[in-house]
């Protein structure tokens, strides 16, 4: 669970990858003046250091050392999207507080409705890295295991 306020900081990037055309960077919610601060410091700095510049040469380099190849090794058949049955009940809600994360936003929905199909109550949220599964803590490991079987982790 994320932080009521963040004091320290530079917030969340910058955002880096091929063919990005600006750079993003992210403050959340809980980001406090001095994180604010900092993070367009940071920002300034990325624009003066000319990041996408940067960025564009890592990019030619590193596919020329074989990144296609190493990253086409690692791609995982993806989960058909609502493989589960639509409209798949949610069972009694309880509170949540473990966070599953690495599930592709596109199909955090029908992950949910996975645990939901096994009668685990979840939920789905953004974490300060990105989309997570929230389900309770007693039933983390069990969920974990059910989207490792169904193809979401």
């Amino acid at each position: 669970m994320g932080a009521s306020y963040e004091a320290i900081g530079f917030g969340y990037g910058p955002g880096v990858g091929e063919d990005y055309d600006r750079v993003i960077c992210i403050i959340s919610r809980a980001s406090g003046a001095p994180v604010i601060a900092g993070a367009i410091r940071y920002a300034r700095e990325c624009a003066r250091g000319k990041l996408l510049d940067k960025a564009r040469q890592e990019f030619v380099a590193v596919k020329k050392a074989g990144w296609d190849r190493v990253l086409g090794g690692l791609v995982k058949d993806s989960p058909k999207l609502h493989e589960e049955p639509e409209g798949v009940a949610a069972p009694p809600s309880k509170p949540v507080s473990a966070e599953i994360p690495g599930i592709d936003i596109l199909q955090l929905e029908d992950a949910v409705n996975v645990l939901w199909s096994n009668n685990i109550y979840a939920s789905s949220g953004m974490g300060c890295t990105g989309p997570v599964i929230l389900v309770a803590s007693e039933d983390k490991a069990n969920s974990v295991q059910l989207l490792k079987e169904a193809g979401y982790l």
